[in-house]
């Protein structure tokens, strides 16, 4: 084919084929990785997994007493044992 014999012949041909395969092999795949790695930070991925954050307990005191399961005297007394001391604390009982 060619006058200075660099015609590439059966094993040339082979070599050239797959190259181009494992080229847009890894072309394709670094596509897909730039994509999902781009969508994760954005947020919009599922695979993110924070663990769901727990309300503080004067919120769920709250949230007792907004529902009624608790009165006012004991919403009070249980909101002065958490703030007292500037924490929370254990009720023994």
């Amino acid at each position: 084919m060619h006058p200075y014999g660099h015609d590439p012949g059966g094993w040339g041909w082979f070599a050239m084929s797959g190259g181009m395969i494992l080229f847009w092999a890894a072309l394709v795949t670094l596509g897909v990785l730039l994509f999902r790695a781009l969508s994760r930070s954005a947020g919009t991925g599922a695979t993110t997994s924070s663990p769901p954050s727990r309300p503080a307990p004067e919120q769920v005191l709250a949230e007792r007493f907004a529902r009624g399961e608790i009165d006012e005297d004991e919403y009070r007394r249980r909101l002065a044992v958490l703030c007292a001391d500037g924490g929370p604390r254990l009720e023994k009982g």
